[in-house]
């Protein structure tokens, strides 16, 4: 029930209409539904309101595989609940692989990160290059992975998704991520403020795409990838500088003014990827949306949910904001377990 979910259960049930969907999910962000007045889980065929750190028993029983979003999902969440993100991330993901193998499951998709790379002056990361990861939210992606690993068998198929940056227009839109915050900064004052200098590298990929690839690795067939496999998941044309995604925002909507920040300290979360063993393991599934059509989807998106809002960054698009709105009402406790 965050950003990636929608659309992900939207595609599976277009492209395995007869398959039993299930959702599980806290319901932090359930209300935050934008560009649609249908709630995206009338795709599932039920949904759970669990936390996935504590899963009723039995839950998994009779499912073929089980997809892993559940995450504190940016780092401004995780530099405050860092044992939070460690515990969700990596150690409810680990858990719930374990139980979902102990129930008969046959495929776990885990959606990780590229942002375990960290900083990466030496060229396009492959999935063989050393990890930096430099957040508490990257650091978790690279503990789930290690955890994951041991589990998988003949009989237990891992993916491990390390997902470029998410972007695009989704039912339960993010305004916290690169792209879509230059496109809200562009559409509601003309301007977008570049905090960096504008030269870290940001691979990026539409969450449609996401969900193309998941539903790829959710039914793949051991001998293609192995038991066991951590995949860069993008594109190779989807490497953008952040100054790049800036200036093609401003191309799409004349009168835009971009600007830099010459006197940031360097950003260290600056890293390109090579996508090459995906673009080999699933050449049916490769990611189908570009930037320019991404920007004008989330254009088109947030125009037809009439956005006008110029101070989006303290909103309820921010997903910082809805979890420190749920503490402060006392609806969430310290562990972020619902009260």
């Amino acid at each position: 029930m965050g950003y990636v979910g929608p659309a992900l259960v939207k595609h599976l049930r277009d492209t395995l209409p007869s398959a039993y969907l299930a959702g599980l999910d806290t319901g932090y962000f359930a209300k935050m539904v934008t560009g649609t007045t249908l709630l995206p889980e009338a795709h599932l065929n039920v949904q759970y309101f669990e936390d996935a750190r504590s899963l009723p028993q039995g839950i998994l029983a009779g499912f073929d595989a089980v997809i892993c979003l559940a995450a504190i999902s940016n780092d401004p969440i995780g530099n405050r609940f860092e044992q939070v993100t460690i515990d969700i991330n990596a150690q409810a993901a680990i858990e719930l692989a374990r139980q979902a193998k102990a129930a008969g499951v046959h495929h776990f998709v885990y959606a990780s990160s590229c942002s375990v790379y960290g900083f990466a002056a030496d060229g396009a990361k492959t999935e063989q290059s050393d990890v930096g990861p430099l957040t508490a939210y990257a650091r978790s992606k690279v503990a789930a992975e290690i955890g994951l690993e041991p589990l998988a068998s003949d009989d237990f198929i891992v993916t491990c998704h390390r997902f470029a940056t998410a972007c695009g227009f989704s039912d339960r839109l993010r305004l916290d991520l690169v792209l879509n915050d230059f496109v809200a900064g562009a559409l509601t004052s003309k301007k977008i403020s570049i905090l960096s200098d504008g030269t870290p590298w940001r691979p990026l990929i539409n969450v449609n795409d996401m969900a193309l690839a998941m539903e790829w690795s959710a039914t793949r067939e051991a001998a293609n990838g192995g038991n066991y496999l951590v995949v860069n998941t993008g594109s190779d044309i989807w490497n953008y500088q952040v100054r790049e995604l800036a200036d093609a925002v401003a191309a799409l909507l004349p009168g835009t003014e971009v600007s830099v920040n010459q006197s940031a300290p360097p950003d260290k979360r600056s890293y390109r990827v090579d996508f090459g063993l995906f673009c080999t393991l699933a050449p049916n599934h490769q990611p189908k949306h570009d930037l320019p059509a991404t920007i004008a989807g989330l254009v088109k998106g947030l125009g037809q949910m009439g956005f006008n809002d110029a101070n989006y960054r303290e909103s309820d698009l921010i997903r910082l904001h809805i979890v420190t709105k749920l503490l402060d009402k006392g609806e969430v406790d310290g562990q972020l377990y619902v009260a």
